[in-house]
């Protein structure tokens, strides 16, 4: 989708009204209200200058002084991000790729926010690894070991804008170091924009030691413009329902019905690539290759995942990434595939655990899948959720939901689509 810019409107507001004429986006009130509240944002940052080498190591009060005739807001804080959370499907995700579209900022990042963490503790153990000389070229103190301030200053160089998808704290690690980690950016002037499905109150419910974590919490609600979107439409299922999930055999017309789907879900066409871009994930400090993506929607290959040595953490990662997948061509598993099918066992049981759909074409239909062989017994389990996972009550689900409760520790959030 390209962006429309113009000298009579905001970019934003003229991007939204334009997916709405083509019949991408339903009307909504509740959308249309977070729309103008981030076409506001889209305004303030015109003007706001991008976070220099310099500024990254700069106090906010002392870059303020410093950028006094540069920018429009003057002596003015930085622009306050927004926190926006709701129900599942309610077009959160959409709405803040359209603004991260348009965003009038060179140095801007939109990452999933499970990746997000995944690359700060990395960053945290490289810090802990250094010299003192080394941590001072990275802009800490050589003589300090806390890497926050300098893990901070570096985030602050790649991106003044960081837009999170599915902000969620699901363990100790990560709760103890959000509060400090975001109060650093945000005093070196990163404007942030996130999604959530839970209110500010309700992250890291029930979780390890919380009473550590409330300060953050306190520190959303004063710093960020938090915002519900709960429209009565969850367009996500709404697109879901009723679509076929699972074809048998591979041939032209399953290939055409998993391409018609991935457009019903995305408004894109698979088949034109530049449309559909592809996406890279981080997993463990390796890069895995998502050859299509849009709006939480991944397609793969069963070779690809399951013919390649890749393991829990890759499938966890994808799980937690992606609200959708669409696998293409899965074959009948001979008892020589032993590998391939435990692969698959193992990324059916990430999907599963974390409420992803399944799309997929297949030689023949899951109870044919892997007949005999090396765990093939275990493998019927993974029969049943194939057949569960096209159910209706499984695609009403919430991305992160297993049945109709969601852990304590675990922030059942996810990607939105709209229109």
């Amino acid at each position: 989708m390209k962006s429309l810019e113009s000298d009579d409107e905001n970019a934003l507001l003229a991007v939204y009204r334009a997916c709405q004429q083509n019949g991408e986006i339903r009307p909504d009130v509740d959308q249309a209200r977070v729309v103008d509240r981030l076409a506001r944002l889209y305004d303030e940052l015109l003007n706001y200058p991008e976070i220099s080498d310099r500024r990254a190591g700069l106090s906010i009060k002392s870059w303020r002084l410093a950028h006094f005739f540069r920018w429009s807001g003057g002596d003015k804080s930085p622009p306050k991000g927004v926190y926006l959370y709701g129900g599942v499907g309610r077009g959160k995700s959409m709405l803040m790729d359209l603004f991260y579209e348009v965003a009038p900022l060179k140095a801007k990042r939109r990452v999933h926010f499970h990746e997000f963490m995944l690359d700060i503790h990395a960053r945290i153990k490289v810090w802990r690894g250094l010299s003192g000389k080394e941590r001072a070229a990275l802009g800490g103190r050589a003589s300090s070991d806390d890497p926050i301030p300098a893990v901070a200053g570096q985030i602050a160089r790649e991106a003044t804008l960081l837009c999170f998808d599915e902000l969620q704290v699901t363990d100790i690690a990560d709760a103890m170091v959000l509060g400090r980690l975001f109060k650093e950016m945000l005093e070196r002037g990163v404007v942030i924009v996130s999604t959530s499905n839970r209110p500010p109150e309700d992250l890291y419910k029930g979780g390890l030691n919380r009473q550590l974590f409330l300060p953050f919490i306190e520190m959303i609600k004063d710093t960020f413009d938090v915002r519900t979107l709960n429209g009565e439409t969850d367009y996500r299922y709404d697109r879901l329902k009723g679509v076929q999930t699972y074809y048998a055999p591979i041939d032209e017309v399953s290939t055409k019905a998993l391409s018609d789907a991935f457009f019903r879900l995305t408004d894109r066409d698979v088949e034109d690539a530049d449309k559909v871009p592809s996406e890279t994930l981080t997993v463990q400090g390796r890069k895995l290759f998502v050859p299509k993506a849009a709006r939480g929607v991944a397609v793969f290959s069963f070779k690809r995942l399951c013919a390649n040595p890749l393991g829990s953490a890759d499938y966890l990662t994808i799980a937690r990434a992606y609200h959708t997948v669409i696998m293409v061509a899965v074959p009948r598993l001979t008892k020589d595939k032993r590998n391939e099918a435990k692969r698959f066992v193992t990324f059916i049981d990430a999907l599963y655990e974390h409420g992803v759909k399944f799309l997929c074409s297949a030689e023949v239909y899951p109870d044919e899948l892997y007949p005999s062989g090396d765990g093939s017994f275990e493998f019927e389990r993974t029969v049943s959720r194939l057949m569960e996972m096209q159910s209706e009550e499984y695609l009403a689900r919430g991305h992160g939901k297993v049945g109709n409760t969601e852990g304590d520790d675990f922030d059942g959030n996810s990607q939105n689509l709209s229109g």
